[in-house]
């Protein structure tokens, strides 16, 4: 079984971790993933997949959460960052996924903002 960190002795950060050490511990936070698998022929598998991480059950765009985002290495795919420094908040939830699925993501997410908020780009929400 692959160890934590913390169980070789080593703490990030100052405040306490929750019951199972998960994003999920925090109260509120929901996260959700799927995974596509593809059998292409007898020897090529193909395997790609999305998570979504939502900071709190209610609507983002009128409900925004205070953030903050680090580079650590640069060599990802992001959209969203420069918006999120420039704010400091985020008003959609947070995706994660492989770097050539950063633009199919990003679509789908912006279709389910606006179903959900028509008035997205015609009015701004503080």
């Amino acid at each position: 079984m692959r160890r934590k960190l913390r169980d070789l002795g080593f703490s990030i950060g100052t405040l306490p971790v929750g019951r199972r050490n998960q994003i999920t511990d925090v109260p509120g936070v929901r996260v959700g993933h799927v995974t596509i698998r593809k059998d292409v022929d007898e020897r090529t598998v193909i395997r790609t997949g999305v998570t979504a991480v939502l900071p709190h059950g209610g609507h983002l765009f009128l409900e925004k959460v205070p953030a903050a985002c680090f580079v650590l290495n640069g060599f990802g795919k992001t959209t969203g960052l420069v918006q999120v420094e420039e704010l400091g908040t985020i008003e959609s939830p947070i995706m994660l996924t492989n770097t050539f699925s950063v633009g199919a993501v990003w679509q789908g997410t912006l279709e389910y903002m606006l179903e959900a908020t028509p008035e997205i780009g015609d009015v701004t929400v503080e």
